[in-house]
């Protein structure tokens, strides 16, 4: 199958979006199946090819809040002559909104099946974040107005999750299916644990719990200071971003470690005791699946992803969104009970068995493969 994937992100930048497209990719050609990457410039560089796959690049700009953040500047008729030219038996088009969009435009006019995978709740976070020129009741169904209209050309919307699903729904969007994500469980592996560094963290023996992502306002990340007075734990947070400054004053006796890159990424998680995600604007959440693939039980507020990847009190636990008294009573329970700790990790670890890369695209491809039947059925009414 010859597959084009056009992505909002791509590398240098390393994000949730990024990720997912890499392991699409590495998987769609070890399967055998021809890809062509097709991402935003970016002055840091970006690879020609990966994993035998060519990237061709258009010309970006940064985000003003977020200048290492590219937005992808080229036209609807741009991406018909690069889509066009490869002539794809399916468009795989990863978290549109403005390059995705042109995709999705271009992909409707060549006659093209795609398929558009929903990865950021971005009409939650304008609500939330936009500044106060708009009021949450007036911004998000404006953005999903948007949102909508952004994916209205595609075949087919796949959802990371249950909840992401019904949600779409709710706000109109046609033809939503699930699709989750995959984890490397060779990568993340209870094996990657490392005494000595979690000693480092913490010399008094106390209970690593930890945090793993961007350090950005999504991520509640400041909210671990509700268990700043809970004896026995050290706060470790992995990851770097706009808001690390801030953080590091409001939680001052957690180690920040900054941002972590390759198999530091696996040592660090699987050197935690409990995992802690705070972000309530999830849509998937990678990084519960890699934790718990570490054997470390996870702790998330009951809210889009996290629903579909922790099984309540049986891999960790889910606290009512913004109820941090929950959140720290859980902590508190795990870091009592060591029995209790150790089992929720091991059951998460066997959770994740049925989660790898190759069965999770296996199961991408039978989405492309309803994308083509649905453009065949259309076309031949």
């Amino acid at each position: 199958m010859r597959v084009a994937i056009v992505t909002e992100s791509f590398l240098p930048q390393v994000n949730g979006v990024t990720n997912s497209v890499l392991r699409v990719v590495e998987q769609l050609r070890h399967d055998g199946h021809e890809v062509l990457i097709v991402a935003p410039g970016d002055p840091g560089g970006v690879p020609d090819a990966y994993a035998g796959a060519p990237v061709i690049t258009v010309p970006s700009v940064s985000m003003p809040q977020y200048p290492a953040v590219r937005i992808a500047t080229a036209t609807t008729s741009k991406l018909v002559k690069l889509l066009g030219d490869f002539a794809p038996d399916v468009a795989h088009i990863a978290a549109p909104l403005v390059l995705g969009r042109a995709a999705l435009r271009a992909t409707r006019r060549l006659g093209i099946p795609s398929v558009a995978l929903f990865q950021t709740d971005f009409p939650t976070y304008l609500g939330r974040y936009l500044p106060r020129a708009l009021s949450p009741a007036r911004a998000e169904p404006l953005a999903w107005g948007i949102m909508r209209r952004v994916h209205a050309p595609a075949t087919l919307t796949l959802a990371p999750s249950t909840a992401t699903r019904q949600e779409l729904v709710r706000h109109g969007f046609g033809r939503v299916a699930i699709w989750g994500r995959g984890v490397d469980t060779t990568r993340f592996a209870p094996t990657r644990r490392d005494e000595a560094l979690h000693r480092r963290w913490a010399p008094g023996g106390e209970c690593v719990v930890g945090f793993l992502g961007r350090l950005a306002p999504e991520k509640n990340v400041a909210d671990l200071s509700a268990l700043s007075t809970l004896p026995g734990i050290r706060c470790v947070i992995v990851g770097d971003g706009p808001l690390r400054d801030q953080l590091a004053a409001r939680l001052p006796s957690a180690v920040f470690t900054g941002a972590m890159e390759g198999s530091e990424v696996a040592r660090h998680m699987a050197s935690f005791d409990i995992f802690v995600h705070p972000g309530e604007l999830e849509t998937f959440g990678q990084t519960l699946q890699e934790a718990a693939a570490c054997a470390v039980p996870v702790i998330a507020p009951r809210r889009g992803g996290p629903i579909d990847i922790v099984r309540e009190a049986s891999t960790g636990f889910l606290y009512p969104p913004g109820d941090l008294a929950a959140m720290r009573s859980q902590v508190a329970r795990l870091v009592a009970d060591a029995p209790l700790r150790h089992r929720l990790g091991d059951q998460a670890h066997r959770a994740m068995a049925t989660r790898t890369w190759p069965r999770l695209v296996g199961q991408l491809v039978q989405h492309y493969r309803t994308a083509i039947r649905l453009t065949a059925q259309a076309e031949s009414r």
